[in-house]
């Protein structure tokens, strides 16, 4: 039972630690009652039926009340201050009423307390209220001069103890403050990073892989510019062939071309808005003319992480390109949704009749859906893709 309210596991490493706030609240608890305990049985005590075991008994239960006030304050400063207040003043009587018995640790506790948790003025209040309290009720019951000047040296010490302890606390917190500023810091560079390298891979793309697709298709549309003008003659069974290859060469080249730009767009793009990206994608293949999209939202945007936000636009990437192998001219439904756990990405267009595929149909390797379903789900999402209701419709859910 101690084990299990004394001690808690490290998620990081799995070993037991102590609750050291636990343990600490659980002794002063103690020290608490065995103030009153051995108070009470202490001679003089409060039962001794003279003023001074009335004294004793008034401002022992007055002790405790502040003890505990302390004890409840929770971090409240004013609550703390009222505690150690009543402490200190009631406290620093008790001891000089019944110096010979544990409750000097009434005082003791509130000055250190005072010296650790407070400011200078308001600690310097506390030991001040503590010394007079204790010199008044010592010198009436009359005191040894040992114990008059002995105990107020140890509240002071006491006080200064305190006082290492509250810097070293501030200290620590600031230490901490500062790690935590560092760390936002240093996280800052690393995104910035980040989005640096992002921009030079999209110029290298740019650069290597745009500029070779248009010269590939500038020399395709000159070879087929040739044999359509003739150079070879009409009745050659090659030749209709030969052109059909040149033509399907050059759209998978003006293909790839469209899918470096968008890849370019893409990279130089990931701080913008998820629903601005998307929608410039939908008005990118609008703008080819033959595909009809219809963009939807839903819900209100909000900041989606990089992760979410990247899938969410390579499934709309791919599912409208599927549209566009499989189902050119045909109106495509592209949906995003924010909703409170989760963004949601839906494609919806019409299956194409049987042996009325595009041009395009046969491109691709056909691990699109696939790589995008292992993307999701490395990310915690799902993705679905199929037939419903005469539709091919591809579904991502993922959490954000």
């Amino acid at each position: 039972m101690l084990r299990a309210f004394a001690m808690r596991k490290n998620p990081a490493t799995g070993a037991g630690a102590v609750d050291v706030a636990w343990v600490t609240d659980a002794a002063v608890a103690v020290g608490l009652v065995a103030v009153l305990i051995t108070v009470s049985i202490a001679s003089p005590g409060p039962a001794t039926d003279t003023p001074r075991g009335t004294a004793i008994a008034v401002t022992l239960g007055l002790s405790a009340a502040g003890w505990a006030v302390w004890m409840l304050a929770g971090g409240r400063p004013w609550v703390t201050y009222g505690g150690l207040a009543v402490m200190s003043a009631v406290g620093g009587a008790l001891a000089g009423l019944s110096w010979d018995s544990p409750a000097v640790a009434v005082p003791c506790v509130a000055t250190f307390s005072a010296g650790a948790r407070l400011r200078i003025p308001a600690s310097l209040s506390i030991v001040l209220r503590t010394l007079i309290a204790f010199v008044i009720a010592a010198r009436v019951v009359g005191a040894p001069t040992g114990v008059l000047l002995g105990y107020p040296f140890a509240f002071v010490g006491l006080w200064g103890l305190g006082l290492t302890r509250h810097e070293y606390s501030t200290r620590a917190e600031q230490a901490e403050r500062m790690l935590a500023e560092t760390r936002r810091a240093h996280e800052a560079e690393t995104a910035a990073a980040a989005l640096a390298e992002r921009a030079r891979i999209a110029r290298d793309l740019h650069d290597v892989l745009a500029h070779s697709l248009a010269a590939v298709s500038v020399n395709l549309q000159a070879a087929g510019g040739l044999l359509a003008a003739g150079t070879l003659p009409p009745d050659n069974p090659d030749l209709a062939k030969a052109i059909e290859c040149i033509d399907r060469a050059g759209t998978f080249t003006r293909e790839g071309l469209a899918a470096a730009r968008r890849a370019v767009l893409a990279l130089r793009d990931d701080t913008a808005p998820l629903t601005d990206r998307v929608s410039s994608l939908a008005d990118q293949y609008r703008a080819a003319g033959d595909l009809e999209v219809d963009f939807e939202t839903s819900g209100e945007e909000r900041p989606i992480p990089p992760e979410a936000g990247l899938a969410a636009y390579r499934t709309a990437q791919e599912a409208l390109t599927n549209a566009r192998k499989h189902s050119p001219g045909q109106p495509v439904t592209l949906r995003l949704g924010f909703e409170p756990d989760q963004i949601t990405v839906d494609v919806v267009n019409p299956l194409p009749p049987r042996r009325a595929q595009g041009p395009l149909a046969e491109a691709g390797a056909g691990y699109g859906l696939t790589g995008l379903r292992e993307r999701a789900a490395l990310a915690g999402g799902t993705l679905d893709a199929g037939p419903v209701s005469g539709n091919w419709q591809v579904s991502l859910r993922m959490p954000a």
